[in-house]
């Protein structure tokens, strides 16, 4: 295993044939939550998995979904050794579902707007649009998050039943249903808060990187990626292989250097990695453009770690070669509305 950043190649974990990895461009989200729903319907609809988004978009600066899930704890400790402590959350962090007066508005002739029916506290994303800063130069973007597939995975470390695993083939943690007893240390060890507990059929569940899509499951037994991906209006996901060499994941990560994880710091090393966002520069109290970015790199290095800045920097000299009507890979790859650039899967058998 190895570390992104500083000319260091991401590696494989132990035994995995082949790792598969997104690539997710915040410049593109546009907070619209057709992804969560994509995956909503397709896997968790009901059965105990009601609050559960496996997919979930959150707004940043915010306190995400879980609520606050980055001060939960979790991951491994500086030498990527020993196990951190994590917390265990609880229901109400996750927020409940809201009844909304659907009856009313739809059959009884109210004029009253849909509305919930009684004074919503909090919800997945309850923050939406919030984000920080003062007009004119306040900021948010949004923040896509999945099940990372880590390569040094701690919930597969914390399962003392080795119910949780990762694939051989493909590198995609899973939960083996038969095995796991519901202990949810796995959920406690998770930093990122992407494995969730089902209270009726006692057992932990994620996100499975829709595998049953990329075996070739599709109507027509066709290869299809994650409908997450898919479905995204803007297309900001790009999928395939992080050794996939000829292929834009290891490219974005590996080459360029400009695709970054998100709190590498927690140090289960995410195979699904972020285009830090850009936005417009700060404005003077008379309008005027001034030079000073809004989103302040702080914070994304808060995010994102201390790669995120050579990532930008890098970002912005491609563009700028764009704009001087020169070639860049790295726009190209970024910009590709071609399907089998996107979703490399069929690489390797």
């Amino acid at each position: 295993m190895s570390q992104a950043g500083n000319g260091t190649e991401v590696g494989l974990a132990d035994g995995i044939d082949h790792q598969v990895a997104m690539v997710m461009d915040l410049n593109k989200c546009i907070g619209c939550q057709t992804c969560t729903i994509a995956c909503k319907t397709n896997w968790t609809d009901g059965g105990g998995r009601e609050y559960m988004y496996w997919n979930n978009v959150e707004t940043k600066p915010g306190s995400g979904y879980p609520r606050d899930w980055e001060e939960m704890g979790g991951g491994w400790d500086e030498e990527g050794e020993e196990r951190t402590p994590g917390e265990l959350q609880n229901k109400e962090e996750y927020g409940r579902a809201w009844n909304f007066n659907h009856e009313q508005v739809m059959y009884e002739g109210s004029d009253e707007p849909l509305r919930p029916m009684e004074q919503p506290d909090w919800g997945p994303n309850f923050d939406e649009d919030e984000g920080a800063g003062e007009y004119p130069n306040s900021y948010y973007f949004y923040l896509p998050r999945i099940c990372n597939h880590c390569t040094h995975p701690s919930c597969v470390e914390a399962c003392p039943r080795s119910a949780l695993y990762k694939r051989e083939e493909d590198g995609i943690v899973l939960v083996d249903q038969d095995r796991c007893r519901g202990y949810r240390y796995c959920v406690e060890g998770c930093p990122y808060r992407k494995v969730y507990y089902n209270a009726m059929k006692k057992t932990s569940e994620k996100c499975i990187f829709c595998y049953p899509r990329i075996e070739g499951e599709g109507p027509e037994g066709e290869v299809m990626p994650p409908s997450c991906a898919e479905d995204c209006p803007p297309q900001l996901r790009l999928v395939g292989y992080l050794d996939d060499e000829e292929g834009p994941i290891h490219k974005l990560v590996n080459e360029h250097e400009v695709a970054v994880r998100l709190h590498p710091e927690y140090r289960t090393e995410p195979n699904v990695y972020y285009i830090p966002p850009f936005a417009p520069p700060q404005h003077s109290e008379s309008g005027e453009s001034i030079e000073s970015e809004r989103i302040p790199r702080s914070y994304l290095e808060e995010l994102f770690g201390p790669d995120v800045h050579e990532a930008l920097n890098t970002i912005e000299r491609e563009r700028a070669k764009v704009e001087r009507g020169e070639e860049s890979e790295v726009m190209e790859m970024l910009t590709t509305t071609d399907t089998a650039d996107q979703y490399r899967l069929e690489v390797f058998d």
